[in-house]
């Protein structure tokens, strides 16, 4: 298909996937639990270290969770399962708004919300934009994508508004009707993947897809290659940008300075979404990754010493936010291009559990060692080493397979049953 017959039948499941994943598990929680901090410690008494672990617990959700939501997806459908995670993620998150004052049932709320959210992943939201583009598959990723940034900022201002305007439990209350009121009707009109919408002359045939089973995947390099890459890049995107107003701090910028220069970073994971996707479409996607992926290292280098001047910090902010933009477009793609859509929801789901370790011990890291040692500079210097680790372990991932001879494999097993 032209880039245009593509868009033109494939833009509603474009726009469906944005708004699920920016009303969904990644964003939402991640951006909105540090406005909660102040009422929260105002009503229970709670210590910031203590309402800070639900990151934790929502990392080992995820963890746990997003290598079953892909079997199901791949076994049950992408549909069915991203349903009815919208709807209870909604519901979980309202849920916070009985908070009695028990860590214990906190905790638990969250352990709650990543467990059933965990179908609002990019892990779901991605298969049917996957398999609805080809030729231009990264540019639709980088598109869908766009929703963890967008929605992710907007959420944090809608939440400060609410309670402000209403207090922290109606402001829970009002983010649970995000998903429900926002991604739902959309995913319930428009969100189809592409063998659920047979052509006339397959009418009656089952849908087949390229691509490795999920047992055949796990005996590949490309997959180990793949989980162990992303693991570090994971660490030094998500250590850094949680703390990035309080790094910025600690080298003598101010407060007021460091939110604005923090703000840059936003507008940075749109240029990455948009600019890797347009890349991975049109060269190979390791390659594109190694140069993409290791320049922000320079980013982690030159935010260490004692202190850092507002332009360096700006270009510094920008390059972390790139990196950002660009790791789930080029996760994703990577999937469908070495494995192929068989499996895609089983295989991205056991990738993304090692990005999710990543993503989540990184801010936890990045704290105790300031804690530690008074300066986060050890923990650039580790982000920056991951950079680059991931990068380069990314180039070994070779050309892409030839995934039609499991094609032909699959229709002569259909043929013969």
């Amino acid at each position: 298909m032209t880039e245009q017959s593509e868009f033109k039948q494939g833009w509603k499941v474009v726009a469906t996937a944005a708004m699920g994943i920016g009303t969904g598990l990644s964003p939402i929680p991640f951006y909105t639990v540090g406005v909660f901090v102040a009422p929260l410690m105002a009503a229970f008494g709670w210590a910031v270290d203590q309402i800070m672990v639900c990151l934790m617990i929502q990392t080992f959700g995820s963890t746990v969770m997003a290598p079953i939501i892909g079997v199901l997806a791949d076994r049950y459908g992408v549909r069915r399962v991203t349903l009815v995670s919208v709807v209870l993620f909604g519901l979980s998150l309202a849920l916070f708004a009985l908070g009695n004052g028990s860590l214990t049932l906190f905790y638990l709320n969250w352990l709650l919300l990543a467990t059933v959210g965990a179908g609002t992943l990019p892990i779901t939201w991605t298969r049917p934009v996957n398999n609805w583009f080809n030729k231009h598959r990264g540019l639709a990723l980088g598109l869908s994508l766009l929703g963890t940034g967008l929605f992710g900022t907007m959420a944090k201002l809608y939440a400060n508004f609410l309670i402000g305007e209403v207090g922290w439990r109606l402001a829970y209350v009002g983010l649970g009707l995000l998903p429900l009121l926002l991604a739902f009707p959309l995913a319930l009109a428009w969100f189809r993947d592409r063998e659920d919408v047979p052509t006339a002359r397959h009418a009656t045939a089952p849908a087949v897809l390229e691509g490795v089973s999920f047992a055949a995947a796990l005996r590949t390099r490309h997959f180990w290659v793949l989980a162990l890459a992303f693991l570090p890049i994971a660490f030094a995107v998500g250590g850094p940008i949680p703390n990035l107003e309080r790094i910025l701090g600690s080298k003598g910028i101010s407060t007021a300075e460091a939110v604005s220069i923090a703000s840059l970073l936003g507008p940075a994971v749109i240029v990455g979404r948009l600019s890797g996707g347009w890349l991975i479409d049109r060269f190979w996607a390791p390659g594109v990754a190694f140069v993409l992926l290791s320049v922000p290292a320079l980013a982690c280098w030159a935010m260490t010493g004692d202190t850092i001047n507002s332009h360096m910090a700006m270009l510094a902010v920008a390059m972390i936010g790139f990196a950002a933009g660009v790791e789930y477009d080029v996760m994703a793609f990577l999937v469908s291009r070495y494995f192929g859509m068989r499996a895609y929801g089983s295989i991205y789901g056991a990738i993304y559990a090692f990005f999710a370790v990543g993503a989540g011990f990184g801010p936890y890291i990045f704290g105790r060692i300031y804690v530690l040692n008074g300066s986060y500079d050890t923990g650039l210097l580790l982000g920056a080493v991951g950079f680059v680790l991931g990068a380069v372990l990314l180039l070994g991932l070779g050309r892409y397979p030839d995934l039609s001879r499991s094609r032909k494999l699959t229709e002569n097993q259909l043929a013969m049953a």
